[in-house]
């Protein structure tokens, strides 16, 4: 609270003016005050807040001055609450809810559900988001996500370029310029084919993954994005957050609904809660949520997501989950691949070379044909050879027939060129006139 503090109070008896030295004590009372104010605002600042996309059934949230909790989100019961007393840029829990890491002032912890520290991750990036980490060359790198249809990790760089990368590989997958500015925040659909991305050019874009072009812009600057199970976009800025909808299914994305915080409470993440139609705020004041319907799946499927979980169910998925886990290797773009048939190659055309060879050895082979003895008058020597001539030219027949359809078709091919290219105005008078029927 020191930093908010005037310290007026000290020369006061130094003034001579006593209508002053009489104001004097009541505005630093009012200073005081204030400074209070300030500092339990800077205390309760939570700027991160992460909600577990399986069930939806826990949250973890952290503040600026290292305040970090885990809170059940059916009864609303505090889990865990640790103070680490350093900065924490973000905080997300890792396969299930019993364990979470948050990335601080320096290096990445790991925490386990009761605070215990587990691991510090000796990493160059004061950023964690997802468990992945790159090291590249495009610029200073602010935002890490992860498409949670195939698993490519996307990054967004102060150049307004977003990279795309698998964690097996340094290789690059893709690159592309999309805003004119840094990146400020980006999210994926959970079909894993749409993007939105938002820069401080102050433009909003819906990106097609599998074309990799822009289907929506609009305008308007966003400091956090989210989707719903349902399709829904949160957009955060300042103390208003707003949610765009496309009921259509065009991919038109249009305003829903709105919600402003009061008295100014400056928003800095945004997070839908699964399962419940329920957008989790979090602000400069803490957190809240407000109702928005029609954003999240009605139903739940208990193999997949059950919010209502057990200890011995937790474990029994966590086996499972293992067992089916695929290797890392089977990341990549388009993960329907994986489980197909490979198309059969089509064959190459045989080259002329190779077209004489074969010619030859099938010549050869009737050369070397071994004549029966027949009957009188059907064992001349005029006959055999002329019985050989026949089967040398039915061997050839195929491969001369071939040779004149490529040469047909290249001819075709030369002709539609040639009357493809228009003449200048000069020299059409001598340019071959087609004969009329």
């Amino acid at each position: 609270m020191e930093q908010y503090n005037t310290n007026i109070s000290e020369n006061v008896l130094d003034f001579k003016r006593q209508k002053l030295k009489g104001q004097l004590p009541l505005r630093e009372e009012l200073y005081g005050k204030s400074a209070k104010a300030a500092a339990k605002v800077e205390k309760n600042l939570v700027h991160i807040l992460w909600i577990l996309p399986s069930s939806g059934r826990y949250m973890a949230v952290a503040g600026r001055k290292g305040h970090i909790a885990v809170v059940d989100m059916n009864n609303m019961n505090l889990v865990k609450e640790i103070q680490v007393r350093e900065i924490v840029r973000d905080v997300v829990f890792l396969h299930n809810e019993l364990f979470f890491a948050a990335a601080q002032k320096k290096y990445p912890y790991f925490y386990n559900r009761d605070g215990t520290e587990l691991h510090c991750s000796k990493a160059s990036s004061l950023y964690f988001c997802r468990s992945f980490k790159f090291e590249n060359a495009q610029g200073r790198t602010d935002l890490m996500w992860v498409n949670p249809f195939n698993g490519v990790v996307s990054l967004g760089h102060s150049g307004g370029t977003v990279t795309m990368w698998k964690p097996t590989t340094s290789a690059l997958l893709i690159k592309m310029l999309y805003h004119q500015g840094p990146v400020s925040a980006l999210a994926f659909h959970p079909n894993g084919h749409l993007m939105a991305t938002t820069g401080k050019e102050c433009k909003i874009k819906i990106w097609d993954l599998r074309k990799y072009e822009v289907l929506q812009t609009l305008t308007g600057h966003a400091k956090t994005l989210d989707f719903s199970q349902k399709g829904l976009l949160a957009v955060g800025t300042g103390s208003f957050a707003q949610i765009l909808g496309d009921f259509s299914g065009s991919h038109n994305y249009s305003r829903y609904m709105g919600n402003s915080m009061v008295k100014g409470y400056q928003i800095g993440k945004v997070s839908f809660r699964p399962y419940e139609d329920v957008l989790g705020i979090g602000h400069s004041m803490g957190w809240s949520g407000i109702l928005v319907p029609r954003s999240s799946e009605p139903n739940f499927d208990s193999w997949v997501a059950n919010p209502f979980e057990t200890s011995k169910q937790r474990r029994e998925k966590e086996v499972h989950s293992l067992l089916d886990k695929l290797l890392p290797e089977t990341i990549m773009l388009n993960p329907s691949k994986i489980g197909t048939v490979r198309e059969a190659k089509k064959k190459e055309k045989p080259t002329k070379q190779g077209r004489e060879a074969a010619m030859e050895a099938a010549v050869e082979a009737i050369k070397g044909f071994v004549w029966k003895n027949k009957t009188k008058g059907r064992n001349k020597p005029s006959k055999k050879a002329k019985k050989k001539q026949e089967l040398i030219a039915h061997a050839r027949r195929p491969f001369l027939d071939q040779q004149l359809k490529e040469e047909q078709s290249l001819s075709k091919k030369k002709q539609k060129l040639f009357e493809e290219v228009e003449l200048p105005a000069s020299l059409r008078r001598f340019a071959r006139k087609k004969p009329t029927a």
